[in-house]
C-alpha cells in the first residue's frame, strides 16, 4: 500500500501518533463487544418474562456466551498470530452483529426457546473470542514496551465504557421500544465501529498508509527483546512449560471471576435483593464500570512509571497483587453496609481496584511471548472467562443457599488468591523456544 504524502492533512494530524490512533479504536471495539454482551443483562428481566426462565436458567444464558468465549479464545489467538488482527477482528465484528441480532428472534413459548438462546449466545462467545487476543497482537506489534501499560489500560478502558453506557442506552430503548429492538441497535452500532476498524487498522506498522518513518523507527526501537529474538511462533510444549504462562492464567481466572459478577448479577442483585427500582439500579448500575473506566488507564499509566521508574516486577506484579488484594477488602466491605446506594459505591470501589490490574496482564503477556501473543494471551483469557463462566452459574447458587452476602465474601477470597498468584510471575523472562520448568 502507497503510503500518504507527508503533507496530506491525514498525515499531519496523526504524525508520530498512529499508534495512539489505532489504541483509541481498539478501545471503540472493546466498548462495543462489551454492550453487546451485557445488554441482555440489563434486558434479563423481561427476557425471563417473556421465556419464562428462572434464574438458574438465566444463569445457564449468560455462562454459555463465556463458555464460547473461553472456548474460542487459543483458537482465536491462533488465527490472529496466523492471520494478522485486521482480517479476524473484521470477520469477528461482522460475527457479533450477527449473532446480536439472533438473540432478539429467539422465539418465545417454543419448547426449544432455552436451548435456542443458549445457542446462540455460545455462538456469539466463540465469535468474541477473537476480541482480545487480536488486540494484544496489535498491541505487541505496534505499541514500545514501555508504553504498554497505558496502551491496555485505554483498551480495558473501554470495556468499563461500554459497560457503563449500556444500562442507560438498553432501559431508554427498552421503554419506548421493548428489548428486542435494543439489541438491533446494539448490533448496528457494532457494524458501524467494524467498518472503521476494518478502513483504519493494519497488522504491522511499516504497512501503514499514515505511519511515518520516524513513528515506526520509535515503535521498533522500543520492542522488547523476546519479539526481536522470537522469529517464528513459539512451541505448544514451551508455552505450557512455562511457569508465567500457568500463574497468570490462574490469577486471570480469579479477575475474571470478580468482574464477571458485574457484567452479569450485579444489576439484578442492585433492583431485586437492594430493592432499587429500574431508574436507580441503571444508575448505581453504571458506577462500577465508570470505576473500570478511570482504573484501567490509571493502573497502566501508574505500571508503567513504576516500571521505568524501579523494575518491570515492581511495575506489573506489584501493582496487580495490590489491586487483587485491594479489590478483596471493598467486596467483604461491601456486605456489611445496609445502605443499598452505599454498597453500590462500595462494591464500584472494588471494581475500580481489579481494574487497576488489568493493563498487567496482557502487558506480561505481549512482552514474554512475541510473535505469539494472540495465543498465549488467548490462552490467558480463556481461563480467565472459564472463571466468568464459573461466577455465572457459582454466584446465584450460592446466593441461593447461604445468601448473597456469602456470593460477595467467597467473590473476594477467589480474588485475594489470584493477588498471591502475581508472586509467581517474573514479567523479565521471556518464554523461550526451549522453555523448561522454572525452579
Amino acid at each position: 500500500m502507497n503510503p500518504v504524502h507527508p503533507d496530506h492533512w491525514l498525515a499531519k494530524a496523526t504524525r508520530g501518533r498512529l499508534r495512539w490512533v489505532l489504541i483509541s479504536w481498539m478501545f471503540m471495539i472493546s466498548a462495543v463487544a462489551y454492550l453487546d454482551r451485557v445488554n441482555i443483562s440489563v434486558a434479563a428481566q423481561a427476557i425471563q418474562k417473556d421465556h419464562g426462565l428462572t434464574d438458574v436458567q438465566l444463569g445457564w444464558v449468560f455462562s454459555a456466551f463465556l463458555f464460547g468465549y473461553a472456548l474460542f479464545q487459543v483458537p482465536g489467538g491462533w488465527l490472529a498470530d496466523r492471520f494478522g488482527p485486521h482480517r479476524v477482528m473484521t470477520v469477528g465484528v461482522i460475527w457479533w452483529g450477527a449473532f446480536t441480532t439472533l438473540t432478539a428472534l429467539v422465539p418465545a413459548g417454543m419448547a426449544s426457546s432455552l436451548a435456542l438462546l443458549i445457542g446462540t449466545r455460545f455462538i456469539l462467545g466463540l465469535g468474541e473470542g477473537v476480541l482480545f487476543p487480536s488486540s494484544n497482537k496489535l498491541v505487541s506489534a505496534w505499541i514500545p514496551s514501555a508504553e504498554r501499560g497505558l496502551a491496555n489500560g485505554i483498551i480495558f478502558a473501554g470495556v468499563g465504557a461500554g459497560a457503563a453506557v449500556t444500562p442507560p442506552l438498553i432501559i431508554f430503548i427498552l421503554e419506548r421500544w421493548g428489548w428486542h429492538c435494543s439489541f438491533y441497535i446494539s448490533a448496528g452500532i457494532g457494524l458501524a465501529v467494524g467498518l472503521g476498524w476494518f478502513l483504519l487498522i493494519r497488522d504491522d506498522p511499516r504497512a501503514h498508509p499514515l505511519a511515518s518513518p520516524a513513528e515506526v523507527a520509535e515503535i521498533e526501537a522500543g520492542l522488547p527483546p523476546a519479539n526481536k529474538e522470537q522469529e517464528r511462533p513459539l512451541s505448544w510444549g514451551a508455552i505450557l512449560r512455562s511457569r508465567n504462562v500457568w500463574a497468570i492464567t490462574a490469577s486471570y481466572f480469579s479477575y475474571c471471576y470478580v468482574t464477571y459478577i458485574f457484567f452479569t448479577w450485579f444489576f439484578i442483585y442492585l433492583s431485586r435483593v437492594r430493592g432499587l427500582d429500574l431508574k436507580s439500579s441503571a444508575f448505581y448500575g453504571m458506577l462500577p464500570f465508570i470505576a473500570m473506566v478511570c482504573g484501567a488507564p490509571l493502573g497502566g499509566w501508574l505500571a508503567d512509571r513504576i516500571a521505568r521508574n524501579h523494575s518491570q516486577r515492581a511495575g506489573r506484579c506489584g501493582l496487580a497483587v495490590f489491586g487483587l488484594m485491594l479489590a478483596a477488602v471493598f467486596l467483604a466491605l461491601a456486605t456489611q453496609v445496609e445502605s443499598a446506594r452505599l454498597a453500590s459505591i462500595v462494591l464500584a470501589g472494588g471494581a475500580g481496584a481489579v481494574y487497576l490490574t488489568q493493563s498487567a496482564f496482557w502487558s506480561v503477556t505481549a512482552d514474554i511471548a512475541g510473535k505469539s501473543a494472540g495465543t498465549v494471551s488467548g490462552l490467558m483469557n480463556m481461563g480467565g472467562q472459564i472463571g466468568g463462566a464459573t461466577t455465572a452459574l457459582l454466584t446465584p447458587w450460592i446466593a441461593e443457599r447461604f445468601g448473597w452476602t456469602a456470593s460477595f465474601l467467597f467473590a473476594a477470597a477467589v480474588c485475594l488468591a489470584g493477588s498471591f498468584a502475581w508472586l509467581l510471575v517474573n514479567p523479565d523472562k521471556p518464554i523461550s523456544p526451549t522453555e523448561t520448568p522454572s525452579r
